[in-house]
This record gives C-alpha cells, structure tokens and sequence, in this order.
C-alpha cells in the first residue's frame, strides 16, 4: 500500500511539474498549427485572408510555387552540409587540440556573432559581395563583371555564416564528452591517426554531428531574412513565399497549405536523420534535439 502511494505522489508530481511546459506547447504550438491546417482547406475570400471551405484545391497548387521549394531543398540540405565541412574541424580542434585553459576564451569566440543581430551582419555580407566589396577588388587585378550579390552562392554565403556557429556547438559538446583513453588506446595498438578518426572519434561524434545537421537544416527550411537581402528578391525560400502570401497577397489559404508542407518535411527531415544516426551509431540512443 506504501509503495502504491508512493509512486501515486510521484505520478501526481510528475504530472504537476510537466503540465505548464504541455500547457505551454498545446497553446503556442498545437493550436496554432491546427489553425494553420483549418486555413489550409479553405478558400480565399474576396476581400482577401480566409474564407470558410473545404477544397483540396490549395494543396493541388503547390507547384505554383516549385521554384520556392526547390531553392529551399537544394540550398537548405547544401549550406548545412558546408556547414558540416567548416564546423567539424573547428569543434575537432577546440574538444580535442586546445588546452583547457584556452578553450572556454575560444569557444565564446565562436558565439560572439551572436550578440550582433543577423539582420546587421546579413547587411555587412551585402556590402563586402555587392559591387563595392568583393568584385571591387577584383576589378583592380583586372577580373572584371564579377557579380556575387543576388546570387545563390550570396545565399549559401550567408547561410554558412549566420548558422556556422549553431553547427559547431553540438559537435563541440560531443567531442568534448569524448574518452580520450579510447583514442589512446588506439594509438598504443598502431592504429593509424585517419583510421583512429573514422572508428572511434567519428562515430562516437555523431549525435552531436546529427543534432547540428538537423538543427541548422531545419531552421534553413524557414529561412527568409538571408535570401531576402543577398538573393535579392531573386533567390526565393519557401520563407519568402509564405511573407508575400500571407502579408501581400493575403492569400491565407494557399499559404497555410504551403506551411503544411513546410512542417510535413521538417518532420521527414528529422525522421530520416535519426534512422541514418541509428543505422550508424548502432543500437543507442541518438538525441537529435
């Protein structure tokens, strides 16, 4: 009976503690989503914004505006993928080759970008590749008509540069949970230094390299602030598409449609990069958020 009570109270507890956080999440995320899913049914009404129906029609149009999901889906997978390249050896050198002393100082390096907002730093990106930045200098050397704003290399720069940081971080917390004695122990069997990397110290990094593929490629499926300003209106996300539905178009339905399939891939990214981090790191558990 005292045991019975017990893990009643504990239940009941468990239960207090959880509920503001599910309170929270059913109102701020839940709801909306549901309403979101309820315009995507309907139909736009005169005046514009949502009008009570139940049509398929929206979701049938989403080709309409297949040059906002194919720039997402080329450029999202391929900024975070040369985030990946750019972040690994960094996290590498902060976890594994910097002394202690040195690495908190470093690893703040890292987040101050941070502290200045992306919208100051996405501007900075627009002067250093329009024609007075970048192509300015290489005039001077004699390469002339070389056009880098409004492009989506611009993007990709501004992609790998605003989110940089977002990759490094999780990679860094897996490397530095790392046992050294693993990699010790390797060396001391004459395993060579690249095959050392690719059987313990990768591997075991991989929660961390999946957790920071899937945060950043997930943020990059809304992006819209950096292909606004660097792509010039020229490069579209699906971000841009649901601004101009939502605020100019106010086409409400279409948009919330659009937002539909948005969430639906989100959900296939995080389902298909948790099967590739089991598949990898075998039976344990991969934490990807």
């Amino acid at each position: 009976m005292a045991t019975a009570a017990t893990d009643r109270r504990k239940t009941l507890i468990t239960t207090a503690l959880m509920a503001p956080a599910a309170l929270w999440l059913f109102v701020f995320l839940v709801l909306p989503f549901i309403a979101i899913l309820v315009f995507a049914f309907g139909e736009r009404a005169p005046e514009g914004g949502y009008q009570a129906a139940f049509t398929f029609a929206n979701f049938a149009n989403l080709p309409a505006r297949a040059t906002a999901f194919w720039n997402t889906m080329i450029l999202a997978p391929v900024g975070a993928c040369v985030c990946l390249l750019v972040a690994y050896p960094v996290a590498y050198f902060l976890a594994l080759k910097v002394d202690r002393r040195y690495r908190l100082l470093l690893v703040s390096l890292v987040v101050v970008p941070f502290w200045t907002s992306l919208l100051v730093r996405t501007y900075a990106w627009m002067f250093i590749l329009g024609s007075r930045g970048i192509p300015n200098l290489l005039s001077m050397i004699g390469i002339d008509d070389v056009r880098l704003i409004n492009t989506p290399f611009a993007v990709l720069v501004g992609i790998v540069y605003g989110y940089l940081p977002l990759m490094i971080m999780p990679i860094y917390v897996s490397l530095e949970k790392l046992d050294r004695r693993l990699i010790d122990a390797s060396y001391d069997l004459g395993a060579h230094p690249i095959t050392t990397f690719f059987k313990i110290t990768l591997p075991l990094s991989l929660p961390g390299v999946m957790t920071g593929v899937a945060l950043v490629t997930i943020l990059l499926l809304g992006e819209y602030l950096i292909p606004q300003l660097l792509g010039g209106g020229k490069v579209f996300f699906i971000g841009n598409a649901l601004v101009d539905l939502f605020l100019q178009s106010r086409n409400w339905p279409f948009g919330s449609a659009i937002a539909v399939a948005l969430v639906a891939v989100v959900v296939l990214v995080l389902l298909v990069s948790m099967r590739i981090a089991w598949r990898i790191a075998g039976t344990r558990q991969v934490d990807l958020i």
